[in-house]
């Protein structure tokens, strides 16, 4: 198992790059997750109804910086990350009003 040594520089041209960067780890193990864009999450939401498997797999390889490939490959660790995307696709609250 390689662990990826990833910088603050890394993190920071991340950011300038993709806006918001996440941390999840399972243990010792880390990876780095961009938040999706529009175009990522159509792509996984074309999955959604019918395998949502299918849409955390989608997220994830399509939001993946860097990090130990063990998150992605082993079921249990990919189990563990996907519970947290929720936190990647958070929207703003928004009101509406009738004029």
């Amino acid at each position: 198992m390689n662990k990826v040594e990833v910088t603050p520089d890394q993190i920071n041209e991340w950011k300038q790059k993709h806006g918001k960067v996440f941390l999840i780890s399972v243990g010792d193990l880390k990876g780095y997750f961009r938040k999706p864009d529009r175009k990522t999450l159509s792509a996984a939401m074309k999955f959604g109804a019918n395998d949502p498997m299918k849409f955390n797999e989608t997220l994830a390889n399509n939001c993946w910086l860097a990090g130990d490939e063990e998150l992605r490959t082993e079921d249990d660790n990919f189990m563990a990350v996907s519970s947290q995307f929720g936190e990647l696709v958070k929207v703003k609250d928004a009101e509406i009003k009738e004029l």
